[in-house]
């Protein structure tokens, strides 16, 4: 009898709001042994695409269109970085998950996560995965990372406080972002509440799961057991979608 072949997810998409613990879950994933990972988690070697390291360049960029001509194009400073002030270059990082995905060589043993959150304001999730191209939506699935707005918040508050602790998880977003793309989301209306599913996205199917993600663990039985349930639930309907 040969082994059971274990699922691996080609694309896994990270959805939810800012602080809600996507950065976390990459960072337990990468601290695993690729055979737990595979086994226990169905996730692959690792490749990342996170907007925010994007956004980033553009917010710097903007710095220096400030000292070349005195003029910003998509960002205004904040206390704690950067608010965006242009929502054009939110398209351009969906636009740009596509390109970026593209360029890489593909591999079967290799789980890709891309990662972002959206906000009402922007046209929400339905509107940001309809956006994005055919190559990251075949063969990807969905995780929502799911805290309430108050509980984000406060994370996000925690997490900055971490910085004087050089952990490499803390980076603060400022309250007007916080408000932009965690306050008002369209998760539930999109899923019609439903803990898990599928999601029409143009001509793709796409298996998804709301992973309730508080109270807040930080033991890593605790958050082992939270996101083995959800990812064995997302890989069976990965597996069914097929």
């Amino acid at each position: 009898m040969g082994a059971k072949k274990v699922i691996l997810f080609k694309k896994l998409i990270l959805l939810g709001r800012p602080a809600s613990g996507k950065s976390e879950f990459i960072d337990f994933m990468k601290k695993l042994s690729d055979a737990r990972r595979a086994e226990d988690f169905h996730i692959g070697a690792i490749a990342e695409l996170d907007d925010f390291l994007w956004l980033w360049e553009k917010f710097q960029e903007d710095d220096l269109w400030e000292k070349a001509i005195g003029k910003r194009w998509y960002s205004k400073r904040a206390e704690h970085g950067y608010v965006i002030t242009d929502g054009s270059i939110l398209d351009y990082c969906l636009a740009r998950f596509g390109n970026e995905f593209e360029k890489r060589t593909q591999d079967h043993k290799t789980t890709t996560f891309i990662e972002f959150a959206r906000g009402k304001g922007d046209g929400g999730y339905q509107y940001a995965l309809n956006k994005l191209s055919e190559d990251v939506l075949k063969d990807a699935a969905v995780l929502f990372i799911f805290t309430s707005y108050e509980e984000a918040t406060r994370r996000n508050g925690a997490r900055f406080q971490e910085k004087l602790k050089h952990s490499v998880l803390a980076h603060k977003v400022p309250e007007e972002d916080m408000i932009r793309f965690g306050k008002e989301i369209d998760w539930p209306e999109i899923t019609n509440n439903a803990p898990g599913g599928y999601l029409k996205v143009r001509n793709f199917k796409l298996p998804f799961i709301t992973m309730n993600n508080e109270p807040e663990l930080k033991d890593q039985e605790g958050l082992s057991k939270r996101y083995k349930n959800a990812l064995h639930q997302l890989a069976k309907l990965y597996g069914e979608g097929k």
